[in-house]
């Protein structure tokens, strides 16, 4: 990882996007980073904003990485402290912002 593909990455966070662990090895995130943050999700077909789309079919399962999570780790990467941020933030979009913004300012 370099610190100009980690600003990268960051800028292609959302906060609100699952990776697939595909996408991952394909934007070249540290294999590490994949096996620490990897998890399996499950959809919530109430909520639209709970349910989780591949294009634009829905699954009941995905396995990837929380772009916010991910955020996070580029964050820290960075030399950011993410920590009060987190507890700030009312949003993983806001917490994500909050990091960029954060990563800019040094």
């Amino acid at each position: 990882m370099n610190p100009f593909l980690a600003m990268e990455l960051l800028h292609e966070c959302t906060g609100n996007d699952l990776w697939s662990i595909d996408h991952c090895n394909r934007r070249n995130v540290p294999s590490a980073w994949i096996e620490e943050l990897a998890g399996g999700f499950e959809s919530s077909y109430q909520i639209d904003s709970e349910t989780i789309y591949v294009g634009d079919k829905k699954v009941n399962q995905y396995e990837g990485i929380r772009d916010v999570d991910l955020a996070i780790k580029l964050g820290e990467y960075l030399g950011v402290d993410t920590a009060p941020l987190q507890a700030i933030a009312l949003t993983r979009h806001g917490l994500v912002r909050a990091i960029r913004e954060a990563v800019e300012e040094d």
